[in-house]
């Protein structure tokens, strides 16, 4: 769907353009690009590990996308 620099930086106001199955399926994208940067970080350190802040908050906002749109 988009490219990996457009997942760590999805602002809310281009996840509410979504569909909500579009919303799941980035949230399990991202979620699995989560943990393949704090696993990589583990190994060795990332050449940019503001990535990782930045994975994390994407997925806070698309979780409460979720949770907004079920209410």
């Amino acid at each position: 769907m988009s490219t990996l620099k457009n997942k760590n930086r999805m602002k809310q106001s281009q996840i509410k353009e979504l569909s909500t199955d579009n919303v799941k399926i980035q949230l399990a994208e991202t979620k699995s690009l989560y943990n393949k940067l704090k696993l990589n970080h583990a190994v060795s350190p990332l050449e940019n590990p503001l990535k990782i802040r930045t994975t994390r908050k994407t997925i806070a906002r698309l979780t409460t996308e979720l949770n907004t749109r079920k209410a």
